[in-house]
Order: C-alpha cells, then sequence, then structure tokens
C-alpha cells in the first residue's frame, strides 16, 4: 500500500524521516511501565526488531490514517519524537516481544485500532518472525490506556494465528473501518475524507 500524502504537509520526505536502519534515541519515546524490567531493544536489536514490524505491519495493512502511511513509519517520523513503538525481550522468556505503543496525543482516537492491529499482526503472521508470542499495549499516557490493555490482555495469541494472511483487520488502514468503541474518539469528517481519498487516488 503506498504512502498517502499527509494533509498537514511537512516538508520533504529526506527531511521528515529518519532512515529505517538508523537507531535514533532522541527520535523515539522513552520505554514505559509495560517495559520496566525487561530487556528494552536498542540500537541493532531495535532496528531488526522494527524492520520485521514494518513489514508485518504492510503485510496486514496496520496504517495511521491521520499521516497516511504504514504505522512503523512513526518511529522515523522526525516531526513526533516522542511516538512509536519500543520493545523489549520478556526477562523469564526472551522468546516473547514485548511492544509498547506511544500515540502523538494522550486522546489519539485511533490507539486501540492500532494497537489491536499490531497485536493481531505480529501473532497472525507469526510465521514471519522468531518470537512464540508478542504482547501489545499502549503506553500509559493515553486517556484510555486501561481499558485499551485491558482488552489487549485478553486477547488470545492463538485466535490471531488462527487469521488467514491475506485477512484484513480494523486497523486504521486508509480503507478500513475505524474503530468507534472508544468514548469521545472523534471520527473524521466527511471533508477530510473526500480529500484524502483524492490524494490516494492521485498518480504518484
Amino acid at each position: 500500500m503506498p504512502d498517502i500524502p499527509s494533509l498537514f504537509g511537512g516538508g520533504s520526505r529526506a527531511d521528515r524521516f529518519d532512515d529505517i536502519d538508523q537507531f535514533v534515541p532522541e527520535h523515539l519515546p522513552d520505554s514505559d511501565a509495560f517495559l520496566d524490567g525487561h530487556r528494552v531493544l536498542d540500537g541493532d536489536d531495535h532496528v531488526a526488531v522494527h524492520r520485521v514490524a514494518r513489514d508485518l505491519f504492510e503485510a496486514r495493512g496496520v496504517y495511521d490514517v491521520t499521516f497516511g502511511y504504514n504505522l512503523a513509519r512513526l518511529n522515523l517520523d522526525r516531526r513526533h519524537p516522542d511516538a512509536g513503538f519500543r520493545y523489549a525481550e520478556d526477562r523469564n522468556d526472551p522468546s516473547v516481544l514485548l511492544a509498547e505503543f506511544t500515540p502523538t496525543t494522550p486522546f489519539c482516537p485511533q490507539s486501540k485500532t492500532l494497537t489491536v492491529g499490531a497485536f493481531r499482526a505480529w501473532n497472525g503472521l507469526a510465521d514471519r518472525h522468531d518470537y512464540d508470542r508478542v504482547r501489545v499495549r499502549v503506553a500509559p499516557m493515553h486517556q484510555q490506556a486501561d481499558a485499551i490493555n485491558a482488552e489487549l490482555d485478553a486477547m488470545d495469541p492463538a485466535d490471531a494465528q488462527a487469521e488467514t494472511d491475506d485477512s484484513v483487520p480494523d486497523t486504521g488502514s486508509p480503507t478500513g473501518e475505524r474503530d468507534g468503541d472508544e468514548s469521545g474518539a472523534v471520527s473524521l469528517s466527511e471533508e477530510f475524507e473526500a480529500a484524502l481519498k483524492r490524494l490516494s487516488s492521485e498518480p504518484e
């Protein structure tokens, strides 16, 4: 799925994004409560895991509709240095990966949809990585972190594993339905959606 130009502008691609092979700590969120006490990945370890995340999100259509790109690119977006994913391996079982997502704002209406989509991508395409299980949580800075994380905690990786590779979950892709369960969540306006469709139909 090609990137859709953001309606918010922001300069050229070279100015906006770090390279996927770079680990730039100042452009990443700090690890938070979910990763405390575990082996937080950095350097080449972080880069290797995040490259896999990018490929899995592309396969499952886990896209941020606000910025119109694969959710993994949020880590590389210099405009949002405190947002994105951090990873850790479980201190008791390194075959379990922990992924903590920090959204751009505490009231991001996509946070549940995106974290559920990330969970399903990681666990539904388990043959594409070396972890037995991947647990995903949203950072506690989000106003509905407790409710979102309770739902993620209740999800069984076995259920996600049973999904076929070509199934497309409700992940926040530009063509998917947005989650409407979060209280206070506001869907994109008709004007925004119309502009998004126009941009997505323009030839590259």
